[in-house]
């Protein structure tokens, strides 16, 4: 079985968070596509994470409860990717998270006016691809695969002490 090193994979998902999000924010801000509301919404697992691992170091006698917490995180991220991707792919109808900007019931006309102007990204519409596939499916494997690895440090926390 192979052993997996508690403190290279907490840097190893700490590198991956931080690449995360700047390809996530070089995409939008120096390429120019703008991202849906679950994409922003996808983000938040990367930012908790480098703020988990960086109190881990602080307080390391939380450190089991920082995995669990970096398992759980990971784990909602997963469903919310694969949310997405089925959104993408036309398996369910998008829902108000995706619409979050028009479920306001009161707006003035300003307000209106401002939101026609806008540029209202559907979570359905792709408009970044890396070799054929979203971003959010990449997404999946990435969160899963964080997910798998800190159920297996938190299962094996004692024996390795």
């Amino acid at each position: 079985m192979v052993e997996i090193n508690k403190t290279i994979t907490l840097k190893l998902i700490f590198l991956i968070s931080i690449l995360a999000l700047a390809s996530a924010f070089y995409i939008e801000y120096a390429l120019g596509h703008q991202p849906c509301n679950l994409c922003l919404l996808e983000r938040i697992p990367y930012i908790s994470a480098l703020i988990i691992i960086l109190l881990n170091y602080k307080f390391i006698q939380l450190e089991k409860y920082f995995i669990l917490l970096l398992i759980l995180i990971f784990s909602a991220a997963t469903i919310l990717s694969l949310y997405h991707l089925s959104i993408e792919q036309g398996f369910i109808e998008e829902s108000l998270v995706c619409d979050l900007k028009k479920g306001s019931d009161l707006l003035s006309k300003e307000d209106i006016l401002k939101q026609l102007q806008e540029k209202n990204i559907s979570c359905k519409d792709v408009t970044f691809k890396i070799m054929g596939l979203s971003l959010t499916s990449y997404n999946i494997v990435i969160s899963l695969l964080i997910s798998i690895s800190s159920a297996k440090i938190y299962l094996d926390y004692d024996k390795n002490k």
